[in-house]
């Protein structure tokens, strides 16, 4: 019988969260395994709603983690508890690491402890892995007429750090997304098929 594992991709903006999911997904799907694919900010009307002020430079940072809070608060608990109880690998493109890091790096009025007590309904992932980008490819990877208001190098910087600070902390893995998509994705399916084993 299969064990249900939640799994995270987290890194910067261009980092390859998105894609990497999707590859995670169709190769765990391959290998027979029943997975459920899902991604931050949710399809729910908050998740929309957060969308909307991603672009939106008059949004106060501690509004943001509201929002992004309350969002994975019912994305969790409609959604993702749900599929691991029915025994589903459940992949998510990002998670709280990406609250604790753009909102924590967007003032210094928002502590990494006030964005972990806004969001203790939710439990923790079993994997994450951080995708570690170079702040300038990044930028490169994106249209000028798509950036958001996080996308400028010097905020990029500080968010790459502070991602790579608490990787470092909780001990999750850090895979450079610099590198060609199949040697990342080869990279990533090594760390879940070795735990999937175990």
């Amino acid at each position: 019988m299969q064990k249900s594992l939640f799994i995270v991709l987290e890194g910067g903006d261009a980092a390859g969260t998105t894609t990497h999911s999707l590859l995670l997904k169709d190769f765990l799907e391959s290998k027979s395994f029943k997975v459920y694919l899902t991604q931050e900010p949710s399809q729910s009307k908050i998740g929309k709603l957060i969308r909307e002020f991603l672009k939106n430079k008059d949004i106060p940072p501690s509004t943001d983690a509201l929002l992004f809070a309350a969002d994975r608060n019912l994305h969790y608990n409609n959604e993702i508890k749900k599929k691991l109880e029915e025994g589903f690998i459940v992949i998510s493109d990002r998670y709280i690491e990406s609250s604790i890091v753009y909102q924590s790096a967007q003032s210094e009025d928002i502590s990494v402890e006030w964005v972990k007590e806004i969001n203790k309904f939710v439990e923790l992932p079993d994997i994450t892995i951080i995708l570690d980008i170079d702040p300038k490819i990044a930028l490169a990877r994106k249209k000028n007429e798509n950036l958001e208001k996080f996308e400028h190098i010097t905020f990029l910087d500080k968010v790459r750090n502070l991602y790579l600070k608490r990787a470092e902390e909780e001990g999750y893995y850090i895979i450079n997304s610099d590198d060609i998509i199949e040697i990342v994705q080869e990279r990533i399916q090594a760390i879940i098929m070795s735990k999937l084993k175990k």
